[in-house]
């Protein structure tokens, strides 16, 4: 009960900076935003589940900490964690092919209790 009422009161702080959010925030953060109102319903999903996120960033661009700079080059950890994840995601798949049980020598499921 506990966890559901902590996942109610977290959409309902994600509501409130949604409603704050979309109408008077999202200018300020994207130029090609502003004057643009037919996809901001469409943002809402996203800013009830990450609104920490929104609030960091509106925070962190209000103070003018980061500039946006949208045509930087991609940072060197990103190619690096690009090559780790194509070296990765094949041995993943090979390990979970060549560990799968086999069916045969599974245990047959035991019925516990018999239906009344």
């Amino acid at each position: 009960m506990t966890l559901i009422m902590i996942g109610t009161w977290y959409l309902y702080v994600g509501a409130a900076v949604a409603t704050l959010f979309i109408p008077f925030g999202i200018g300020r953060l994207d130029e090609n935003a502003q004057g643009a109102w037919i996809f901001r319903p469409l943002l809402i999903p996203g800013v009830l589940l990450i609104w920490p996120l929104v609030i960091w960033r509106c925070i962190v661009l209000w103070r003018g900490e980061e500039k946006l700079d949208r045509h930087r080059m991609p940072r060197k950890r990103q190619e690096r964690a690009t090559l780790v994840l194509i070296c990765a995601i094949p041995l993943i798949i090979v390990t979970a092919v060549a560990l799968r049980q086999d069916p045969d020598t599974l245990a047959q499921p035991v019925l516990l209790e018999a239906a009344k």
